[in-house]
């Protein structure tokens, strides 16, 4: 052992001469253009560099990005930048969190099959479903396996309905696996008020599927989407952001048949857009339908509470074509921290971020408009985003570029030509009229 690194650089040649490879031959599959070249790189010498040389390179290169500890950010999109507690961090440091993988041995990881438990039990209280599992990679597979679900539900039907307002990675998430069972994919579109319309109204869907918020941030309307799905027999699906469900009726208590959505809200850093936490929750009808795993409550041989695997309908333990899906595992580390910040904030709590960022993002919208600069791009109730089109001639990429240099991280260019801007409880009233008072300022060409 060198250090830190197993072997050193002479014996991984002499490893490779034994085998007949040249270290370049395993990279051939790479084309060139694809590849890092040694002189990009002019600190990695034949003598290598000493650990505290490593580490003032490796932060050297880490702060030449635009982190939102230090930058006021307002993109959103799927990924956002709510508060989050010191505890989750420190909680979730602990090594029988961190380092714990998989919970087949339940007699050995009753700790981890209770923090899943007690993640299923939040999002069954916020969504209103009866049934919640692990959790999923991403909102996106989320989406997309309920889609699967819903086929497996409905057996003979090859088909599903999905809103134009789903964000578009999720749209391309669910296309991609369609695509390779063989099934269609059918995109409707949003009215003049950026709100799903027009759902079919012939039978031969497996689903409907519905985001609320949807990608511009507008509220559907769940009740009346849930209603149109079911006249044509077909299952209603939801994909929902957990914080806005401290504010507004639960799917179930409106009919859904299945819920899911992206958790990354709940105390979990946007990073650069992942590692995320995919959720789903079902009606007890569905509930053998669900991929992944589920954790239930029971009882061991002497009468104590205890936690197990169950309902595992998946291709490691029943025959692979009866499997629901190849969904093997779940993001228990992220699981466990959103189950910690829900715990820290409670109801009242998780409610008051809602507000917060719902008043907020009404407010910077409001002063936004005020400018003469921008028109909104729909005019419909939203939850803390919200799309703005430039009434002046405005380059939205050159205002994000100019707003980087002011520190402030911008919204998201849509291809719409809009600007998307997601705000949260973090936000002061400063921070707000700093960005209004920046972009007014770049607009007429002002130095700042």
């Amino acid at each position: 052992m060198k250090g830190y690194l197993p072997i050193d650089r002479e014996q991984r040649t002499e490893m490779l001469a034994d085998v007949g490879l040249d270290i370049d031959e395993l990279f051939d599959s790479i084309p060139q253009n694809m590849r890092l070249q040694q002189k990009e790189f002019p600190y990695l010498t034949e003598a290598g560099l000493s650990e505290m040389e490593i580490r003032r390179e490796v932060t050297g290169l880490a702060d030449k990005n635009s982190n939102i500890d230090d930058y006021d950010c307002y993109l959103g999109a799927g990924i956002y930048d709510h508060f989050t507690p010191a505890a989750v961090k420190h909680l979730i440091s602990r090594q029988e969190f961190l380092t714990a993988y998989t919970p087949y041995q339940a007699e050995i990881s009753q700790g981890t099959l209770q923090a899943i438990f007690e993640w299923q039990s939040y999002i069954c209280r916020l969504t209103g479903m009866d049934v919640a599992n692990s959790s999923m990679y991403d909102g996106a597979s989320a989406a997309a396996e309920a889609m699967l679900l819903a086929v497996r539900a409905k057996r003979k039907l090859d088909k599903v309905w999905v809103s134009g307002g789903l964000n578009p990675e999720y749209l391309q998430t669910i296309k991609t696996y369609l695509y390779a069972a063989g099934l269609e994919v059918e995109v409707g579109e949003l009215n003049a008020e950026g709100k799903t319309v027009d759902m079919p109204r012939v039978k031969g869907y497996a689903a409907f599927l519905i985001q609320s918020p949807n990608y511009y941030g507008i509220v559907e309307d769940l009740e009346a989407f849930v209603q149109a799905a079911h006249e044509v027999d077909a299952l209603a699906a939801a994909s929902c952001d957990p914080v806005s469900l401290a504010l507004f009726k639960r799917p179930g208590d409106l009919g859904c048949d299945i819920v899911t959505g992206e958790a990354q809200a709940l105390g979990i850093a946007p990073s650069f857009g992942g590692p995320a936490l995919g959720f789903m929750a079902v009606t007890q009808k569905l509930m053998r339908q669900i991929p992944g795993r589920l954790a239930g409550e029971t009882v061991d041989t002497n009468g104590k509470t205890a936690y197990v695997l169950t309902i595992q309908a998946r291709e490691q333990h029943i025959r692979r074509e009866k499997a629901t899906s190849n969904i093997c595992t779940n993001q228990a580390l992220l699981a466990t921290a959103a189950t910690i910040y829900l715990a820290l904030n409670g109801r009242s709590g998780l409610r008051e971020v809602a507000e917060q960022s719902a008043a907020k993002a009404i407010y910077l919208r409001d002063k936004l408009v005020d400018t003469g600069l921008f028109t909104p791009l729909y005019d419909a109730p939203y939850f803390r985003e919200f799309a703005l089109k430039p009434a002046a001639e405005i380059d939205l990429m050159e205002l994000n570029r100019k707003l980087l240099k002011q520190r402030i991280i911008g919204g998201l260019v849509l291809p719409e030509n809009a600007w998307l801007l997601a705000v949260t409880e973090k936000k002061s009233k400063e921070q707000l009229e700093h960005l209004v008072a920046s972009v007014v300022a770049i607009s007429k060409g002002e130095v700042i």
